[in-house]
């Protein structure tokens, strides 16, 4: 006979629950008592991080300074009465400002910046929207809050920042597609300002940014720079990792500058340089201002073909071979230097050969400088004797191992000019004052990373050397200094630079009508 089963008491989950419950409010509780300590934790973790970037951003010559005032100021704060107290509230303040929630912080666009976004966003429906996809990002009937995900404005009411999503199809590898975006949305945003456009083409991101402008201020003077080193001027702060120290026209010494450097001599991947542009765009003030930066340990030529006369300033300087200006004692300067380089070749070549090191006399850098070779050529072009172009072949090819660096300032309507051989030996390339996209792209191979402006001032353009990126360039104020109108404080500057200072002309004495020297031996 089976044993009947006893009757088990009914299990219920209230007690359970209220345990969930009470963990719950506890939990909760104890979020509350310690939500300042982490939000002070989360500051802290956010300046620490800031502070270890900002540490890798800073130049090494800088870092040691930066030390030294770093331990003086905490030993000043620690020896101050209450000190190590008042730093310590400022520090536990300043995380718990930077571990603050932001996400409850939302920027609400007014009706006018609203209405900006939006005919942005329908601008841009033709070039991200497509009629075959079932669910478009960019369609008219949409809002544009789906695609715009961060955004600012300035007090004008014109974008500053614009954060915005677009479809995987479109074709962000393209720079034509991508110049069309590029141009619509400067054109939307306001002109005569540089923007700058990142593509984030992994997670289908565009962002703009409004670029502040390049300084202006900066003068003529000795840089910092490693011989073989040239600044051909100044950029964005975070487009390279080293900064020189620079002095404005108002004298002001404590500032630093981000340098676009040119690197010259055997070393060198691109020993030549090509600048283009417009009269007045300032390639013949990055002219003098390379010259007065090789000056002090190489000898230079300048062939100025156009016959400006901006070059007056160097004559019977030490280190200047010569500067000529008419066309016969042009080609003489040229055929000088395109035998010079062959004997420096020579001589190299024997050396080598008996295991001797290189003479002095073809170890000292020659720059060879010439402004507006098409002028030349189109000047010399009834006579038989060799072009220009033809006598700048061997210094061009062979420049490398002998020791010469060629720079060449041109206008953009004499570039077509310049033969195939001047064009693929000159890498390094700078073209100064207003251009399209297109004249950009095929002058420096690459798109400009920002949108450019019908309007510069004289010197502002874009740089790239070989194969690098493209940067933002600001040539320093390099004017001539017998010009009527340049500055007391450039003129200064200038001079300041050339050997044999103190018996440079002043400014009030007379520029000497003499006849150009005739061209070195």
């Amino acid at each position: 006979m089976a044993r009947p089963a006893l009757p088990r008491p009914p299990i219920t989950k209230a007690p359970l629950a209220r345990g969930r419950a009470l963990a719950r409010t506890a939990a909760g509780g104890v979020a509350d008592v310690l939500h300042p300590l982490l939000i002070v934790a989360r500051g802290l973790r956010v300046l620490a991080t800031a502070g270890r970037r900002r540490w890798e951003q800073t130049p090494r010559e800088r870092r040691g300074p930066t030390l030294f005032f770093g331990a003086a100021g905490a030993l000043a704060v620690a020896l101050a009465p209450y000190g190590p107290l008042l730093a310590l509230v400022g520090l536990l303040a300043a995380a718990g400002w930077a571990g603050r929630d932001r996400s409850a912080l939302r920027n609400t666009p007014t009706g006018a910046e609203a209405a900006r976004l939006r005919t942005l966003y329908e601008a841009l429906v033709p070039h991200f929207g497509a009629p075959e996809d079932p669910d478009p990002l960019y369609a008219y009937a949409r809002s544009w809050e789906t695609a715009f995900e961060e955004y600012a404005f300035a007090d004008d009411g014109r974008p500053t920042y614009l954060v915005l999503r677009y479809p995987g199809y479109f074709a962000d590898g393209d720079p034509v597609a991508r110049w069309h975006v590029e141009r619509l949305l400067a054109a939307k945003c306001g002109r005569g300002r540089e923007y700058r456009f990142d593509w984030d083409q992994e997670a289908g991101r565009l962002t703009l940014s409004v670029l502040p402008a390049l300084p202006t201020t900066l003068c003529a003077q000795r840089f910092v720079t490693a011989p073989g080193e040239a600044v051909l001027g100044f950029t964005d702060p975070d487009a390279v990792r080293r900064t020189v120290p620079v002095t404005d026209l108002d004298g002001r010494a404590d500032q630093h500058a981000a340098p676009v450097l040119w690197r010259t001599g055997p070393r060198s991947t691109e020993p030549h340089l090509l600048a283009l542009g417009r009269p007045g765009s300032g390639t013949t003030t990055l002219l003098r201002s390379l010259l007065l930066q090789a000056l002090p340990y190489a000898d230079v030529l300048v062939v100025d073909g156009a016959g400006s006369g901006g070059y007056g300033f160097l004559h019977g300087r030490s280190g200047v071979l010569a500067v000529e200006s008419d066309p016969a004692g042009a080609l003489a300067a040229l055929e000088w230097a395109a035998h010079e380089t062959e004997r420096r070749l020579v001589r190299a070549h024997e050396a080598r050969r008996l295991g001797h090191p290189a003479p002095d006399d073809i170890r000292r850098p020659l720059w060879l400088v010439v402004d507006r070779p098409a002028t030349l050529t189109h000047l010399t072009s009834t006579d038989g004797r060799p072009g220009p172009q033809e006598l700048l072949r061997g210094p061009l090819r062979h420049g490398r191992p002998a020791h010469i660096s060629v720079v060449i300032a041109e206008q953009p309507d004499g570039a077509e000019t310049l033969g195939p051989y001047v064009a693929a030996a000159t890498r390094a390339r700078v073209v100064l004052g207003p251009a399209s996209y297109e004249q950009l792209h095929r002058t420096l191979g690459a798109p400009p990373p920002t949108s450019p402006v019908p309007d510069t001032p004289p010197g502002r353009g874009f740089a790239r050397l070989g194969d690098g990126p493209v940067y933002r360039l600001q040539v320093p104020a390099t004017p001539d200094p017998y010009d009527d109108a340049t500055s007391e404080a450039q003129r200064g500057a200038v001079l300041a630079l050339l050997p044999g200072y103190a018996a440079a002309p002043s400014a009030t004495e007379a520029v000497p009508s003499a006849a150009p020297p005739a061209a070195p031996r």
